[in-house]
This record gives structure tokens, sequence and C-alpha cells, in this order.
């Protein structure tokens, strides 16, 4: 179980985050919609403990794999070497499989300049679940992908959350995507950023 409880976020003056507070089960999807610039990267961040500087508490699990809106893939490294670095543990052979399981098993020795935009959405995601995550954190994945491509992508997540049963917690501006993977929408609204009576929706 993770819990949430901040009480206030704010960069030097100006508030950001007031009063969020919620829980994400095992094997439970939450999505956050909310504008653009209302906080909800900044949720993340403190979700993933990337930024402590906030009034309130959040309790999480030890094994925590973030994507990103960009891939944040090392340039200079293969695509298997991409995964071996990130998972120190993982032999050659299970980043392999790993490959495998998101469509990308033939890219093995490739470079990510070598990838599409949305190969390279695929080894991020296959980086973040070969360490078999308790926690997955997504801000936005499928941002700047062509309809098809994000189509793919979507089916892809869902496969891997379905199989890996992690608690999920993402963000997005799609409804349409939030409803696809979510078993529950928050959102986010007014400065500084709550969560709005008509949050906590079952999917």
């Amino acid at each position: 179980m993770i819990r949430v409880d901040i009480r206030g976020k704010s960069f030097g003056d100006t508030p950001v985050l007031g009063r969020v507070a919620f829980e994400v089960a095992k094997g439970e999807t939450v999505a956050i919609l909310g504008p653009s610039g209302i906080g909800k990267t900044t949720l993340l961040r403190i979700v993933a403990g990337l930024d402590e500087r906030f009034e309130g508490n959040v309790e999480r699990p030890g094994r925590i794999a973030m994507v990103f809106q960009e891939p944040t893939l090392l340039p200079w490294r293969s695509v298997l070497k991409n995964l071996t670095l990130v998972h120190p543990g993982l032999t050659r052979r299970a980043a392999r499989d790993m490959l495998a399981r998101v469509g990308i098993g033939d890219k093995a020795h490739a470079f990510p300049g070598q990838l599409s935009l949305g190969q390279q959405r695929r080894l991020a995601l296959a980086r973040a679940f070969a360490g078999h995550p308790e926690l997955l954190i997504m801000d936005e994945p499928f941002v700047s992908l062509d309809p098809a491509t994000a189509e793919a992508m979507l089916a892809l997540t869902e496969r891997l959350i379905a199989e890996e049963r992690p608690a999920t917690l993402f963000v997005t501006h799609s409804r349409a995507e939030a409803e696809r993977l979510a078993t529950r929408i928050l959102d986010l609204a007014d400065r500084p950023a709550i969560l709005t009576p008509a949050n906590g929706q079952d999917i």
C-alpha cells in the first residue's frame, strides 16, 4: 500500500499543492488528471521520493520504477546495456527476455539514437518493468506519439501492468487514457492544487 498525505508544497513563496491525500493498493492503477501547470509532475516527484521539500508524509515501498515524459536513455550505451546498467543483478538472458516482452528483442545491440520514438518508449518500459517494481510511476508516457503508436503503447502497458501487478500511479492530460488504464481517477484542480470533490471515481 502506498499512502500519500501531502499538506502543502511551495516553490519559494508560490504554493503549488494544498492538501492531497490518497492511497494506492497493490495491483491498483490510479490516474491523476489536471491541466498543464497544476502540479501533477510535482506530485509524482514527491511520491517517488525525488522531492522531499514538502509538508506531509509519503509511505512507499522499496522497489520503485519511474517512466518519464522523455525516455531518458543513455545514448552512448546499447539497448541491452541500458537495461543491465540500471539493474546490475539482471542477467543478459533476463534482459533479452524483457526486450522481447516489449517487442524490441531484435534491437539489443542497437543504440537509442537508432530507435524510433516508439521503440525508445518500449525500452523505457522494459527498463521500468525489468526490476519488478512494487510501485510504478508514469509521467505522461504516451505524449508526442502518433495515434497508432500511442495505441500500441497503451496496449503494451496495459498487458505489462496486468502481468506484474504493481501499484501504479500515472498522470495524463487524456481522460480516455485514464479510463483505459486506471481503476480510479483523481482530479487535481485549484491553486494551490487539491483533489476535487469529484475525484476518486472507480472505472
